[in-house]
């Protein structure tokens, strides 16, 4: 459950790489109990975002709190308060899954690590995998693997980098299932990923970077901001005259006639749709249903996309 109490603050965060500026001027807030991506391509920098609010990686300027301790003053206490899934994993092949589990719960002083290790291996379906060796396991194992690494000590924040890549259907579905298990505890996670629809199915609110921060809102939000809302109208025969009759209404905009369908931009339809309805319907319109286009978050990321490239042509 999000609350509005802010458990990551960044102002003005920048690192620079001698001359290239990796991330510049990022200020956001991330709730407690919030699902925060961090979308964008390679080379925007979300891994250096992340390094930065690990402790791993000092800013070059700006400044950022992370459960209440500042980066780069507190890093060894903000460390106690984080998981961190890296893109790569980074086990020891020749310890089993269960060997690895306990020295990294032991470098953490977990109590009780054994009942914490056969719960997240329970959990990711590894138990009954636990004394083999991390050297033979498949891509997807040992990222399920990194996963219950990152949890042992019950973080309050969860880092994790690109989580489903490079993973088979099946194993990504039970890492996006768990992501969202995890929400519900009420878990603060940020999540690195290119999958887009991932994205848009586990994240409240996304921030899309490249370089500096290009928007930041819910996905729908940013759908709405875009795109505004599309209304469909199937007809069993779509007439001109049937514009004439959208167009006499303020909140409706861009009407577009489509084989048998009339397309609009509607303000607020569920409060509107039921008075168009009956305005086609008395000039003579035979509705067979009515739906909505959906605009995807890969639609609205491409468009900022978009736009960037466009102003750095200027």
């Amino acid at each position: 459950m999000i609350n509005n109490q802010p458990v990551i603050v960044t102002k003005n965060l920048s690192r620079a790489f001698g001359e290239i500026l990796a991330v510049n001027r990022l200020t956001l807030s991330i709730q407690k109990g919030e699902v925060f991506g961090l979308l964008g391509p390679n080379g925007a920098g979300k891994t250096t975002t992340v390094r930065m609010l690990t402790g791993l990686l000092a800013p070059t300027s700006g400044a950022a709190e992370v459960a209440g301790f500042q980066v780069g003053k507190q890093n060894q206490k903000i460390r106690r308060k984080i998981g961190l899934l890296p893109e790569a994993p980074g086990l020891y092949d020749g310890l089993t899954a269960e060997q690895n589990l306990a020295f990294y719960g032991a470098m953490y002083g977990v109590e009780n690590i054994s009942a914490q290790i056969q719960h997240y291996l329970e959990l990711l379906g590894l138990w009954k995998r636990r004394f083999e060796p991390v050297g033979t396991f498949s891509k997807g194992m040992r990222q399920k693997l990194a996963i219950a690494r990152a949890l042992l000590h019950e973080p309050e924040v969860l880092f994790l980098d690109e989580p489903t890549s490079g993973l088979d259907p099946q194993a990504a579905k039970l890492v996006r299932e768990f992501i969202a298990e995890l929400k519900k505890e009420g878990r603060t996670i940020i999540l690195c990923t290119h999958n887009l629809e991932e994205a848009d199915r586990l994240c409240d609110r996304v921030a899309v970077v490249s370089g500096h921060l290009l928007a930041l809102d819910s996905p729908g939000e940013l759908r709405r901001k875009l795109f505004g809302r599309k209304v469909v109208f199937h007809l069993v025969k779509a007439e001109s005259k049937l514009e004439g009759v959208l167009e006499k209404f303020e909140f409706v905009k861009d009407i577009q006639l489509i084989d048998n369908k009339i397309v609009a931009s509607v303000e607020d339809p569920e409060r509107h749709n039921p008075q168009l309805i009956r305005a086609l319907m008395e000039n003579g319109a035979e509705i067979q249903f009515v739906g909505e286009l959906k605009r995807r978050l890969e639609d609205v990321y491409l468009e900022l996309m978009e736009a960037a490239e466009e102003k750095n042509h200027e």
